[in-house]
């Protein structure tokens, strides 16, 4: 089939180069010119592993541009990929969706299969639809048929994601419709679940949500350790053993963060609060990731009273490993409220120091950037981990004793074992398991 994919964000571009790597033509469209430019020369605007190798093994079937016109007059099914970020009320900002509807329409001499990949409220996509009958009138070439295909992608794994789905979602109208939609799947090897519109719709905002509540509430619990005195992995792996609850998002942390979850659960929380039916367990998600964020730095303030003139590392930028992206991360809260401490703060990250910059530039002084996290560990005070990047776990307790001043450890993803710092000289201290002294 020839697919264009509307939108190169990690959605659209997983998307179209894994579509390429299945043999169809696709063209990726996206307003950015230089990202488009980057694209063209075989790189990727984003870090996801394995990303570029796919790409240069399916450019035969795989071109890129701005334009719009080329992009969709000759296109058997278009994929909207756009981002649907959250506005001052929590709601999804759906102006770039409708913009790839205008552009389309005004492409088009004849209709074709138009594919919502944007994460959208219920009763989007029956608007979008009214919208192309509206244009279409009653020239039946050129109706347009509105289909529903949420995203599961995880950032980090999204490309074994869409290769490997669990399930494909399809929201459809017509038997058409869904047998296409088939077709175009059928090399997955994975169940496609055909159901209507606003079923398939509501599918992605319950199923983030379902996991974020399942993120708070270990937390929760690993808060209640903290007071009772227990242990939250001996307590997250009594529960996960339990296959009605399972093993998966039971691991206690200072919260989530990411292009989907916290978008994900004000937006439902809006949209339910809206039809007068308050789903008060995403609310309380909200409320407890909110909170979650500041633990470590209420945990060293507990301490210390102050963190005034402290030398503090902070390892880990982004919201998690084997991605660049920073939106809604853990690092930003902490960060901000080091820096009102009036701590000296040096930071680092693999992937995530230059944007990062962007926002803390280090010529205003208030930080530093280091070129590893030996260089942010030596001579500091107490270190923040944030992030759980692989080469963090490979640092041994001697280490962060002979490089650190005073060797104190603010571990906001559990990423060592306790033994590991039993009988040291280092200060362990964790999210919901007791503090190694």
């Amino acid at each position: 089939m020839n697919i264009t994919v509307c939108g190169t964000g990690y959605v659209g571009l997983v998307a179209a180069v894994v579509f390429a790597s299945k043999g169809h033509r696709v063209i990726g469209l996206d307003i950015d010119e230089c990202k488009i430019s980057l694209l063209r020369g075989g790189a990727s605007p984003l870090f996801e592993p394995g990303l570029e190798e796919l790409m240069a093994k399916s450019s035969c079937n795989l071109e890129f541009t701005a334009d719009y016109r080329k992009a969709y007059e000759s296109a058997d099914v278009i994929f909207v990929a756009v981002p649907t970020p959250e506005k001052a009320d929590g709601s999804a900002e759906l102006s770039y969706v409708m913009q790839a509807c205008d552009q389309i329409a005004e492409s088009r001499e004849r209709g074709c299969i138009v594919v919502v990949k944007s994460t959208v409220p219920p009763g989007t996509n029956d608007r979008i639809q009214a919208y192309f009958d509206d244009i279409a009138g009653s020239a039946p070439g050129r109706r347009f048929n509105v289909v529903s295909n949420p995203e599961f992608l995880s950032q980090g794994t999204a490309l074994r994601d869409m290769l490997y789905p669990a399930r494909i979602v399809v929201g459809v109208q017509d038997d058409d419709a869904a047998d296409l939609m088939r077709a175009l799947y059928q090399p997955f090897d994975a169940p496609v679940m055909v159901m209507d519109l606003r079923s398939a719709e509501l599918v992605k905002y319950a199923s983030n949500d379902f996991l974020a509540l399942k993120i708070s509430y270990i937390n929760e619990i690993a808060n209640l350790c903290d007071v009772v005195g227990a242990d939250i992995e001996r307590v997250a792996a009594g529960m996960g053993a339990d296959p009605r609850i399972g093993d998966k998002f039971l691991r206690a942390g200072i919260g989530y963060g990411g292009s989907c979850f916290p978008k994900d659960t004000k937006a439902l929380h809006w949209l339910s609060t809206c039809h007068g039916h308050e789903i008060k367990t995403i609310k309380a998600a909200i409320e407890v990731n909110t909170a979650q964020k500041t633990m470590l730095v209420a945990k060293a303030k507990e301490r210390y009273g102050s963190l005034a003139g402290k030398r503090i590392a902070v390892l880990g930028l982004t919201f998690k490993p084997d991605t660049d992206d920073l939106r809604d991360a853990p690092s930003l809260d902490v960060v901000r409220m080091l820096l009102d401490e009036g701590a000296q703060t040096v930071l680092y990250d693999p992937c995530g120091m230059p944007a990062f910059e962007g926002r803390y530039p280090a010529s205003l002084g208030v930080l530093e950037y280091a070129g590893d996290p030996y260089e942010a560990l030596r001579d500091s005070d107490m270190a923040f981990i944030l992030t759980e990047w692989e080469e963090f776990a490979s640092i041994t307790a001697d280490q962060y004793r002979s490089l650190m001043g005073t060797p104190e450890i603010y571990d906001g993803r559990n990423m060592y074992s306790l033994d590991a710092f039993r009988g040291t000289s280092v200060r362990y201290v964790s999210i919901g398991r007791p503090v190694v002294e």
